[in-house]
């Protein structure tokens, strides 16, 4: 089985949402179930699987700006400020800090509630420590 875990972070590092799908869907699946739940914050940093025009609108209405590299099919290229982009490590370092768990590195779980709900627990005692 293979999964696709989507996060959202703080400018930290630390983990505030987080959201599993099928690893073959896209991520704008991802994006649309997590677009809900954003903090209220004047940058989204994000991977080029979030550029799609729908969600670069959808964070304008929130009155966020996007700083998401655009993927490389598209025709028309977007601008993004890039010095704010090298930022985007924190959300690796954060996937890194999930990974120094076993249980989530190996992905043990065959069962994506219990893949999430051990990636929630490792979430939890990572952001209280």
């Amino acid at each position: 089985m293979n999964t696709k875990l989507h996060a959202i972070c703080d400018s930290e590092g630390w983990p505030l949402n987080l959201f599993v799908t099928a690893g073959q869907v896209s991520d704008y699946i991802g994006a649309r179930a997590l677009l809900s739940s954003l903090p209220d914050v004047d940058w989204l940093l994000g991977d080029r699987g979030y550029d799609a025009d729908w969600f670069r609108e959808a964070l304008k209405d929130k009155g966020i700006h996007a700083c998401i590299h655009g993927r490389k099919q598209r025709k028309k290229t977007v601008k993004y400020d890039k010095r704010r982009y090298k930022r985007r490590n924190r959300i690796e370092i954060m996937f890194g800090r999930l990974k120094d768990w076993r249980r989530v590195a190996t992905r043990y779980d065959r069962c994506p509630k219990v893949f999430l709900s051990a990636i929630a627990l490792a979430a939890t005692v990572i952001y209280w420590l």
